[in-house]
């Protein structure tokens, strides 16, 4: 007869053991120790880091206009239109910033908080779904695969869009469930739009189109055509526009030239063309699935099967939605010719629920496996740390990767030793304990890892230039970028910056106000010798060849390996 252990030790019979997966595998209190012990270890290093290039100096600097202009309508950066993004989490680190001052660790709290919420939105959700302990499963997963757990502890957008579009998602999936009453269907579907219209407000139309073309593929793969009646499309559009149009009808009359540029150029010209300059290859993605659901690797194809097989007498797939889901955001992105890593990251949450749903009857071998590919991991990683210095470059120095080597190290130290209890816990039967010490190791792990990036800081932050010169700088100073432009630098400096004969990303904003920018050496260097005091930065390398083509009074004042400050004598 087929028996199996439950998670005390004791050998169940299979009535006895299905009744065991209906119950919490760790007590009321359990789960509040868990909660405590987890928002300890995702929020500790949240305002450790300085900011870095470029996405995290962007993300910050155009909340701190906002703050300093007092104009939270129009997006800015560098003083220049930024109309790239939506508003959402500008007006929500602007609140930060108002809140807790300019702070590395303010700038970073809405990513954190999203990452944070959306790993107990996976609990909660994945109880509903498949019960206990299911959601546990699904949110051990979640807070401690790689991606989700850098990029909870970084600046991007891509965080906040991930908790909104899941949200969404989530919700259609509860309110789709065969024994969903009609009252709670209704209102189940109007916070999946709602959640999908601030998915919008987050990043753009994609917060409403891949939830929309999952949904749409799901009722093509299942023929469940009825299926469209129970989305409330009119009164949940109609909520939908509630809160996505007047930011944009808004931003529209201010600013003529947003219309055509967010919708048309940020939208399609960035999906069809190479034009941002981040073409990669159809298959790009692939590999960062792969590294960004470690440690639980072992478990990604097997819970992909499960999820597709159907669930016996329910008319309502909700596995196979939630794979469908993934499956549109990573086909999206892959056909893309814009591709950055961080743009599947939407896709973690389901998937992590697919896997807890998984991981619910996977038994002892599964729980092993993990274990020892984590343990792998780990003592790759611990092999790998002295090797980093062989990475030096020009612009990140030797001595920076040595200082970066021992938090390696003890990332992987804290994989191989999590890896050793989660097996030790697994040979006990104590399979849900496996994965809650599995997962602890792995959000440890990679936050040991972030962490220690704070050694490359000189390389990647503009940070420790500018405190060289701060005792130095007076607000009503010309400050010019020569040739370069580093996102940071504006918020340690807590200014705008001229910038002379370099762009960067802000080419049609710098079209659309041509006067604040100099478009060469010579106009620079006429606006230097008109200036009674002025600061400047260039790269390292570039200096000596405008001194010799303009020949103008400067002090050198700060410099790193990259860059190099000076001021009028």
């Amino acid at each position: 007869m087929w028996r199996r252990r439950s998670c005390s030790g004791e050998i169940l019979t299979p009535p006895l053991a299905s009744l065991a997966r209906t119950l919490p595998p760790v007590s009321r209190r359990g789960l509040w120790i868990l909660l405590v012990a987890f928002a300890a270890a995702w929020f500790c290093n949240l305002g450790y880091r300085h900011l870095a290039k470029s996405d995290e100096g962007r993300y910050a600097e155009i909340p701190r206009e906002m703050v300093a202009s007092g104009d939270w309508l129009t997006p800015r950066l560098n003083g220049f239109k930024y109309f790239e993004k939506p508003a959402l989490q500008y007006w929500a680190t602007a609140a930060a910033f108002s809140a807790f001052g300019m702070t590395e660790w303010a700038a970073r709290l809405w990513p954190g908080l999203a990452g944070f919420f959306g790993v107990l939105l996976v609990y909660w959700t994945g109880n509903r779904l498949s019960g206990p302990p299911a959601g546990l499963y699904g949110a051990a997963v979640t807070a401690s695969a790689a991606m989700y757990v850098a990029l909870g502890h970084m600046l991007t957008l891509d965080m906040g869009l991930t908790f909104f579009m899941s949200a969404a998602v989530f919700a259609i999936a509860l309110a789709q469930r065969d024994e969903t009453s009609e009252a709670d269907r209704r209102r189940w579907m109007l916070l999946a739009w709602s959640a999908a219209a601030l998915a919008v407000l987050s990043k753009g139309l994609i917060g409403i189109v891949l939830p929309a073309g999952a949904v749409a593929l799901y009722v093509l793969v299942e023929r469940d055509w009825k299926r469209l009646a129970r989305l409330h499309i009119v009164r949940g559009g109609l909520l939908f526009l509630a809160i996505t149009a007047p930011w944009f009808i808004a931003v529209s009359l201010a600013n003529p030239e947003f219309f055509r540029y967010f919708f048309i150029h940020e939208h399609f010209e960035r999906f069809l063309t190479r034009e941002h300059g981040r073409y990669e290859p159809v298959w790009y993605f692939v590999p960062v699935v792969l590294v960004g659901i470690v440690p639980w690797i072992v478990s990604l194809f097997p819970a992909l099967w499960s999820a597709w097989t159907r669930s016996p007498g329910a008319h309502f797939q909700s596995q196979r939605f939630l794979l469908i889901w993934c499956a549109v955001v990573f086909t999206f992105f892959s056909a893309s010719s814009s591709k950055l890593a961080s743009y599947i990251l939407p896709m973690l949450p389901a998937l992590a629920l697919i896997a807890g749903h998984y991981l619910e009857s996977a038994g002892r071998r599964i729980a092993l496996a993990h274990a020892a590919v984590a343990a792998l991991l780990g003592i790759a990683l611990i092999a790998a740390a002295p090797q980093a210095v062989r990475y030096a470059t020009g612009d990140l120095p030797a001595a920076l990767l040595v200082g970066y080597a021992p938090w390696l190290t003890a990332a992987g130290l804290t994989l191989v030793v999590a890896a050793v209890l989660s097996a030790w816990l697994a040979l006990h039967a104590r399979l849900a304990a496996a994965a809650v010490a599995l997962a602890f190791g792995g959000l440890i792990s990679v936050q040991t890892a972030t962490s220690g990036h704070e050694e490359l800081s000189p390389a990647y932050s503009a940070y420790h230039i500018v405190q060289k010169i701060r005792h130095q700088l007076k607000p009503d100073v010309p400050f010019y970028v020569v040739h370069t432009f580093d996102h940071t630098l504006l918020f340690y400096l807590g200014r705008t910056v001229t910038m002379v004969a370099y762009k960067d990303e802000l080419a049609q904003p710098i079209a659309w106000e041509p006067k604040k920018f100099l478009p060469d050496e010579a106009a620079f260097a006429r606006a230097w010798q008109s200036d009674p005091e002025a600061f400047a930065m260039f790269n390292s390398q570039d200096l000596a060849g405008f001194l010799e083509a303009h020949p103008v009074s400067m002090q050198i004042v700060a410099r790193d390996a990259r860059r190099v400050i000076v001021k009028k004598p």
